[in-house]
């Protein structure tokens, strides 16, 4: 079974994606344009008859690791790396035009199988909080390690807003519908692999999903951002519409303000996270043409807004509800970027594809730093034909034990969307980190041109280091006892913490007098053989306890 941690890279300039089948090598469309911070994107072509053709970027969390089909109603709180809650808002417009119909995902306890049931029932009914699309908290038998997202946390938490998991987190991956009526354009997930408490729904959501490879992290904020698409076999010259559709939580302004669109009403663990549907997705569409010459389209403002709360495809006409004229927000998501005598938001370009040269390998790629956690990966600047051109960008995916290979890299994560390019020969580096101790990694890398074609691709081994003596994490004494936080009584005694003591006054006292006064007991046992194993044989009672509560 592979597993991954959290995987992050700095750097990105441009975006890569993955080749429509059948392209043809003569022609090459670009989108540019520049978004602020924390946005959720998509960029999706359609003809001049507003027929769905291809989606060409759509950011990850959406993309790959199912925003938009997850367990959980859609209003519920959001939060750093929030588990639950089908994000049905993000990308309305696309999500109901891109032909694509997947069952929707809900909690394993869901007696209705419907989420539109839990909806309708009112706070003081006893059915409410039974509901299982109400509900934050799940069963042992219903939840698994959770390699991506964290668990809900309150606002009052110490690793509140950090984009960390203080502690492994465990979440109910859910089943798909029975009912053939709830369907959605949103894809499930595609990075689970199925464990035993899962559905069986769970070891199809990756062959489900077609969005995976044009999958990208969020770009950074005041980057201008390049989707490079080949143009496929067949597409014929003519009229075309390019489309990107912009969502970010919490953009609030008077009209969708957290008083307006809040927190759903008495639910269970209603104190963690925060009201996030502030003004919905917005649209930008550009007008443009392929045929035998080069062409550029562009605009400087956005053509209308989607669905506050998802439910259809319409395009909403521009009104006075959408902030305009206040940076990073409403209309103004994506930057208005100045060249020469030109101003746009979003701009289409249709150019050759020669291909004449392709990119070099990244020479001496190489891992230093390696921790039980992360390392540092740097390699030497490859080029482009002879005098030597910068790359456009790079590709880069990581597998865990299992090697890559040129076969299988397109189907190992996606660790960024690229690495700042510079001049050919310089030498250029990336961190990864949120990786897990004593584990067999496989980071492969690829340079592309402008229009995304490959250059050879380099892979490199590297094992991570074992956890420090004594390092601990915030399971301190269980981990300082054991020696690893992968150690099955560890996950199991973390998970009855999360589940259970928190969810209780008692519980809840007990775990911060257990945070103030861990890490100085822990630090001590874990430098002693002696108390390491005196502290296992205390906790065993514990232990078998609790497993008899989980199974």
């Amino acid at each position: 079974m592979r597993m991954f941690g959290r995987l992050a890279i700095a750097g990105v300039v441009s975006l890569g994606f993955a080749k429509p089948v059948g392209a043809d090598a003569s022609r090459c469309i670009d989108v540019h344009f520049t978004p602020s911070d924390s946005l959720q994107i998509v960029v999706w072509l359609e003809d001049a008859q507003g027929h769905f053709i291809d989606t060409l970027f759509i950011t990850q969390q959406t993309g790959s690791f199912g925003l938009g089909n997850r367990p959980g109603r859609f209003d519920f709180n959001s939060g750093p790396l929030w588990p639950y809650g089908r994000r049905l808002n993000t990308f309305p417009v696309w999500a109901h035009r891109n032909g694509q119909s997947f069952p929707s995902v809900l909690f394993q306890n869901d007696t209705s199988q419907d989420p539109s049931y839990c909806l309708t029932l009112a706070p003081d009914d006893p059915a409410y909080n039974a509901c299982g699309e109400n509900q934050l908290s799940h069963s042992f038998g219903n939840s698994s390690h959770e390699m991506h997202y964290c668990r809900p946390l309150a606002t009052t938490d110490p690793g509140w807003d950090t984009m960390t998991c203080a502690t492994q987190a465990f979440t109910d991956k859910g089943i798909f519908s029975t009912d053939p009526s709830m369907t959605t354009g949103y894809p499930p997930r595609t990075d689970v692999i199925a464990s035993a408490p899962d559905s069986p729904s769970v070891a199809m959501y990756k062959s489900l999903n077609p969005y995976d490879a044009v999958s990208q992290p969020t770009p950074i904020g005041g980057t201008l951002t390049t989707t490079p698409y080949p143009v496929p076999a067949g597409l014929a010259n003519g009229d075309y519409v390019m489309f990107v559709e912009v969502s970010k939580e919490q953009d609030f302004n008077d009209t969708y303000s957290a008083n307006a669109y809040p927190s759903p009403p008495e639910i269970a663990y209603g104190n963690y996270g925060v009201a996030y549907r502030g003004q919905p997705s917005v649209v930008y569409q550009v007008p443009f043409s392929i045929g035998s010459a080069s062409t550029l389209a562009e605009t400087q403002a956005y053509s209308g807004y989607g669905d506050p709360n998802g439910a259809d495809g319409t395009i909403r006409s521009p009104d006075q509800t959408i902030t305009t004229d206040k940076p990073a927000s409403g209309a103004s998501r994506l930057q208005l970027v100045a060249d020469g005598s030109d101003m746009y938001r979003v701009r289409v370009e249709v150019g050759e594809n020669s291909a004449a040269d392709l990119p070099g390998q990244p020479a001496s790629f190489a891992a230093s730093d390696v921790t039980s956690s992360g390392m540092t990966m740097s390699f030497v600047a490859p080029g482009i034909g002879m005098p030597a051109a910068k790359v456009a960008g790079y590709e880069i995916r990581v597998r865990a034990n299992d090697a890559m290979t040129a076969d299988n890299f397109e189907d190992s994560t996606m660790v960024t969307a690229t690495v700042s390019p510079e001049a050919p020969g310089a030498l250029q580096s990336f961190d990864l980190t949120g990786l897990l101790p004593l584990t067999d990694y496989w980071v492969g890398i690829l340079a592309y041109d402008g229009c995304h074609n490959d250059g050879d691709l380099a892979i490199v081994h590297v094992t991570t280091a074992d956890r420090a003596s004594g390092e601990v994490d915030a399971c301190f004494v269980a981990t300082a006892a054991y020696g690893s936080l992968l150690a099955n009584d560890v996950e199991l005694l973390r998970h009855f913490r999360d589940a259970w003591l928190e969810t209780s006054v008692i519980g809840e006292l007990g775990v911060e007098a257990y945070y103030t006064f861990g890490p100085a007991i822990a630090g001590v046992i874990g430098e002693s053989d002696l108390l390491r194993a005196t502290a296992r044989d205390l906790l065993r009672p514990l232990v078998r306890i609790v497993r008899r509560l989980a199974f």
